[in-house]
């Protein structure tokens, strides 16, 4: 019986969620391997290993000792996190799905919105018996900073501007007509950090964009000004974004994605007041697991019967 060995199912629902065939045996983990050595040895012995999105890296050293490895599926249409050419080299098959984008635009604006009107501050009052503690801030009239004007971007800068926002955009290769088609003007970067009371983030982790947001970036934003990434951690420069906040050099953040993740117990994201985290869960949602899942199965069967579907090559 084939082996197929699911990492990351944090929600206990791969073997629940969609009906597997009798001819593989799923064994889900529900926690994360922490380091190589306890990925590898977790995944001895299993033919296929699903990963959900970007959650466990599979560089070459990991990859080359797995040797019964041969089809490694990834939730989405690409992952940046495994070594294509090595996989490729050791004849291991890489399958992905596809998923949904509205969940993330809809988180980020759920964390706009946590973070301008004080939300956590606010439940937390309700349920000990307080009643308002903060005053929040305005969103109409505002400028919206978009960082990356694709599929989820253009969305993001839409509801921006039903909000009443300005909107602005800049990302390396963006014109003024693609820009304009989102219902934004692009504006030269450093621009967009002066101008924006709210900066969201919606770039590809590149070795280009890795670290894009730093101290010379944060240290161009209002005082008041809000940051929010759902994109990639490494994008935003944890250490200069911690100062900055411990300072109150900027109003907040909102931030689903981190440079370590799970985000270890211990980390200033976890106590600072002025940040509202909340865990990766950008795609977690019904509809797109039901996706994933649902392609998953179909990559794992087209796999064993000899036809691989949604091969990502290298």
């Amino acid at each position: 019986m084939t082996r197929v060995g699911v990492l990351d199912d944090y929600q206990d629902v791969a073997r629940s969620i969609v009906s597997w065939p009798d001819s593989v045996d799923v064994v889900s983990f529900t926690d994360h391997a922490a380091d190589d050595d306890a990925l590898v040895n977790r995944l001895r012995g299993f033919d296929i290993v699903v990963a959900m999105r970007e959650r466990t890296p599979f560089p070459r050293s990991v990859l080359e000792r797995l040797p019964e490895l041969r089809l490694l599926v990834t939730t989405g249409p690409r992952n940046a996190a495994i070594d294509m050419a090595a996989a490729r080299e050791r004849g291991v098959i890489v399958c992905g799905t596809w998923g949904i984008v509205s969940n993330t635009v809809e988180l980020t604006w759920a964390l706009i919105l946590a973070v301008a009107r004080r939300l956590p501050d606010e439940v937390a009052a309700v349920r000990s018996g307080g009643w308002q503690r903060s005053i929040g801030v305005d969103l109409s009239g505002k400028t919206i900073g978009v960082l990356g004007l694709g599929n989820i971007g253009s969305q993001v800068a839409r509801v921006g501007g039903a909000f009443g926002m300005d909107v602005i955009a800049w990302s390396a290769n963006l014109t003024d007509e693609r820009a304009a088609r989102a219902g934004a003007r692009r504006v030269e970067k450093d621009d967009l950090f002066r101008r924006a009371d709210v900066v969201s983030v919606h770039l590809v982790l590149s070795d280009r964009t890795r670290h894009l947001i730093g101290k010379d970036e944060l240290a161009r934003m209002k005082p008041g000004a809000i940051l929010v990434n759902t994109s990639r951690g490494p994008i935003v420069d944890d250490g200069a974004l911690i100062d900055a906040l411990e300072r109150g050099a900027i109003g907040g953040a909102g931030l689903d994605v981190y440079e370590t993740e799970p985000l270890p117990p211990d980390h200033p994201y976890r106590r600072l007041a002025n940040v509202v985290a909340t865990p990766h869960i950008g795609y977690v949602t019904q509809d797109c697991y039901r996706i994933f899942y649902d392609q998953i199965v179909e990559d794992v069967m087209a796999f064993l019967d000899g036809n691989p579907v949604r091969v990502i090559e290298p």
